[in-house]
């Protein structure tokens, strides 16, 4: 950039230059017409002691930070890091907690990401992000007790579309939507402004410096955008585009021992001043943002090895923890009200932890790193593991709790939990007692009422099956006897003359052909006037398996091999059919299950590998692998083995759902194959696809986070293996069966019509079935905590904390609504609180004829709101 300069020391100089001279030193306007525009830079370290930390890195911060006066640090540290640090260095830690007491105006730290262990965030639900960041600042506050947390910031893409509601809730007031050094695992879309009001579903806006329009990815290297390094490049192009206090980021990886970013010898534009986030937005930013921009999901430009085994596994184990979890936290909140039973926060204390670490972006986007048998892989199956094992205690506790005593030669019940916070009919299994024997079994409600049964053998043990009506957060109550029940004819599975299998239930009537491996030929929707689903134009086959087997060089099929059909189970009340089928020589197995009053049906899928065959596109294979080639192999989706679901829906539009928001899909396909094409190709939960007209949909539920399939003449298709070369070069191959859990809902109009948030939650959260004996009739047969005049919004949360209760509900929909809720416990006060803990209004609480307590609660669309209930 061209320097005008004006010298005093010209050899000719008039008086009127002389006083003009004068005059603008006088001023302090010298600097603004003579010096080059002012540039800006937020340092910082980011890591901990789980990702990397090493032991002296306190010492080498406090050290470094006095060296350097001019030096600012943004952190990002996990926060278990000073846990370890106040035990094994505790000088250096004395020393780092003297320095960080300043919180004022010009402190030289801010503490910009407090999450317990750095998730990706896009790839968990919204609860979990609420308890990473709760379980994260209360470690920190331990520590730092006049720690500040007011800019959210992250090195990795961190990101998801609900986060200004959640932030702004805990107390946040800005954010940014950079990471510029570590985009391995993806970026934020470009967008223009200094600052800008990032909207989030909910209608939050929360001040945010986003990835500038000028801010280009480096295609050299696959991993920086030119924010990283505050080059002239980059400086002049925010110039230009009218950004007048342009900033460049990088939080250095703890362990690296650069000192400033920008030291001497870098190339970097001057003058560059380093800032916190919170100095930046505050002090030099320009105010107010300059425009709003309302974040989609698909603005979350993200992708990993998707397919690939050891992710696949690690997903599933976290989906798995997630939902006993939260399950547990209700369960136990039920006996704290009811039966008064203690508030296990110790054990929930123990159970939240290591299910937050398996959440660590590291062990999404490097599980095999580490020694063999301790990778980060390996770390989350011991974590969720611990976190599922302490959360079955607590469900087993509290259910015990919440039944009679037990008694000796008295009648067999069963009690039935709901932990959702609608109402819901489900089917429930439950083993016979002891000395049952081969006696039949009938079963009636608390009214006396004979419900449907079906008795089934399950690895040697026999258990019956029965619809349970359950009301919302609570239970129902069931009574099993020695009679013959009545007959019931629901649901049936059948072998057709042709070989063909029909499965029926009040919903569907659905053909499996064993000469396409078994594909769904038919599936008529009879509650959508007998609708056919399937496109039987299609090349590809519904549910088909099908992936290019590079070592082969041919794709293989489900379809190529004629599938054997095993009916289980043929109702009263389900039917399952086992299909035995092939791809080459790897045998497939899928079970297909349909239930009596259930709309979703449900899918299970085991391969059992010959070895770890190819599967994919073979980019590396023959040259090898390099990091900073932009195309690789494992983006591109299509090549994958993909299970395939061809609608008969015309022209479609797809849905899909984030952390406490839905997405309308913009994309026309799914499909890219470099760093610098990454889509938002994430089914978190759920992903629908609908008619353009939006007169009937269907929804794929699936038990892991991964990457779907969709394009404009390309069916819906849900990842199933990647066998290959992945991020740094590391054999992602297959270690032994892949085993993954899905099903389908297809449904009249859109995804709300559809009813498909209520339904994922159904499917998540499963009812829970505990038998006990007692002579009587028990008192409170049916009960219910918890109910609202209208169905559709979700409860992830409900806790108790210093004898009050904390309920959490989301409305999952486009459009705000208002709920009547009404609350079986005792309630002398209700009030709606931020995260934090901050009122935010009193709720008016009156009594019904029952004199249970009664408030209203308005949410917008996608709106989180926190009620807590004083007894």
């Amino acid at each position: 950039m061209m320097l005008l300069r004006f010298s005093p020391r010209a050899r000719t100089v008039s008086p009127w230059s002389r006083w003009l001279w004068l005059w603008l030193i006088w001023s302090g306007g010298m600097t603004s017409l003579l010096a080059a525009p002012q540039a800006y830079f937020v340092d910082g370290f980011h890591g901990g002691i789980y990702g990397h930390y090493p032991p002296t890195f306190t010492r080498y911060i406090v050290d470094t930070l006095r060296q350097h006066p001019e030096w600012k640090l943004n952190l990002e540290i996990e926060p278990a890091t000073w846990d370890w640090a106040q035990t094994n260095t505790p000088e250096d830690y004395a020393e780092f907690k003297q320095l960080i007491a300043d919180q004022s105006a010009t402190a030289r730290m801010e503490y910009v990401n407090p999450a317990y262990a750095q998730s990706y965030l896009w790839d968990i639900s919204g609860e979990s992000i609420i308890q990473q960041f709760q379980y994260g600042i209360r470690t920190l506050r331990q520590h730092f007790p006049g720690l500040r947390f007011t800019t959210y910031s992250s090195e990795e893409p961190c990101f998801t579309s609900a986060l200004p509601g959640i932030l702004k809730s805990l107390g946040f007031q800005y954010a940014v939507l950079k990471n510029p050094n570590t985009c391995w695992g993806g970026y934020t879309r470009a967008h223009g402004g200094e600052l800008v009001n990032w909207i989030g579903p909910d209608g939050t806006a929360i001040p945010t410096v986003p990835r500038y329009l000028g801010e280009r990815l480096v295609v050299a290297d696959t991993w920086d955008t030119t924010g990283a390094y505050n080059t002239p490049e980059y400086i002049d192009a925010a110039l230009a585009a009218g950004i007048t206090h342009p900033v460049g980021m990088c939080l250095q990886d703890a362990g690296w021992r650069n000192g400033p970013w920008l030291h001497d010898g870098s190339r970097a534009y001057q003058p560059t001043k380093y800032v916190t986030w919170r100095n930046y937005f505050e002090d030099v930013g320009v105010k107010p943002p300059q425009q709003d921009w309302h974040v989609s999901q698909e603005d979350v430009q993200v992708s990993l090895v998707w397919g690939a085994q050891v992710l696949q596994r690690i997903a599933q184990e976290v989906r798995s923890a997630e939902n006993r979890i939260v399950t547990a936290e209700k369960m136990a909140a039920l006996a704290k009200v009811w039966e008064a039973r203690a508030w296990p926060q110790a054990d929930l204390d123990r159970a939240w932890p290591p299910l937050l670490l398996s959440q660590h972006h590291d062990c999404w986007i490097v599980p095999y790193n580490g020694r063999r048998g301790d990778t980060w892989a390996d770390k989350v199956t011991t974590w969720t593991g611990t976190s599922k094992t302490i959360s079955d205690d607590l469900i087993q506790q509290a259910g015990a709790s919440l039944m009679p005593a037990p008694v000796a030669n008295g009648d067999t019940y069963v009690r039935v939990f709901n932990t959702l916070g609608n109402a819901r009919t489900n089917l429930v299994g439950v083993t016979l007692p002891d000395g049952w024997g081969d006696a039949p079994v009938r079963i009636t409600d608390a009214g006396g009422r004979e419900v449907p049964v079906q008795k089934i053998q399950e690895v040697g043990v026999t258990q019956v099956l029965f619809p349970a009506a359950t009301l919302a957060l609570g239970y129902a109550t069931y009574r099993l006897e020695k009679k013959m029940p009545a007959g019931f004819s629901g649901v049936s599975a059948q072998l057709l003359p042709d070989g063909r299998c029909q499965l029926e239930n009040e919903f569907y009537r659905m053909i499996l052909d064993p000469r396409h491996g078994g594909a769904v030929s038919s599936l008529q929707a009879k509650h959508m006037a007998n609708r056919e689903l399937v496109d039987a134009e299609n090349p590809r086959a519904f549910n088909e398996l099908r992936g290019y087997f590079y070592e082969l060089d041919k794709y293989l099929s489900t379809t190529d091999q004629l599938a054997t059909l095993q009916v289980l189970e043929s109702g009263p009340l389900r039917a399952r059919v086992e299909i035995h089928g092939a791809l080459g020589s790897n045998a497939v197995t899928q079970v297909i299950t349909l239930a009596a009053g259930e709309p979703v049906i449900d899918c299970r899928l085991k391969i059992d590998w010959q070895g770890s065959p190819g599967i994919g596109l073979d980019l590396e294979q023959g040259s090898g692998y390099e990091r900073n080639q932009n195309r690789k192999a494992f983006y591109d989706d299509r090549p994958k083995l993909q299970v395939l679901f061809p609608l008969k829906l015309g022209s479609q539009r797809v849905f899909k759902d984030a952390p406490f928001d839905v997405t309308a899909s913009e994309l026309d396909d799914t499909f890219f194959d470099t760093w610098t094409g990454i889509k938002n190709n994430i089914i978190l939960h759920w992903v629908d696809v609908v008619s353009v007209t939006h007169d009937a949909g269907m929804t794929l539920f699936t038990d892991h986070t991964t990457s779907y399939l969709h394009g404009t003449n390309y069916p819906l298709g849900l990842t199933v293996q990647y066998s290959g070369i992945g991020l740094w070069g590391r054999d992602y191959s297959i270690r032994g069966p892949t085993e993954i859990h899905y099903a389908l809902l297809p449904h009249a109009g859109d995804w709300e019509a559809g009813g498909v948030a209520v339904a994922s939650a159904g499917w998540n959260e499963p009812l829970l079935a505990h038998e006990f004996v007692a002579t009587t009739a028990p008192d409170h047969s049916t009960r219910s905590l918890l109910s609202m005049d209208r169905p559709g919004w979700e409860v992830p949360a409900l806790e108790c904390a210093q004898d009050q209760v904390c309920i959490r509900l989301y409305n999952p929909s486009a459009q705000p609504a208002k709920r009547q809720l009404t609350y079986s416990g005792p309630v002398t006060a209700a009030t709606q609180i931020q995260l934090n803990g901050t009122v935010l209004r009193d709720l008016p609480v009156t009594k019904d004829a029952a004199g249970r307590a009664q408030f209203d609660l308005s949410l917008p669309p996608f709106g989180v709101g926190t009620v807590r209930l004083t007894p």
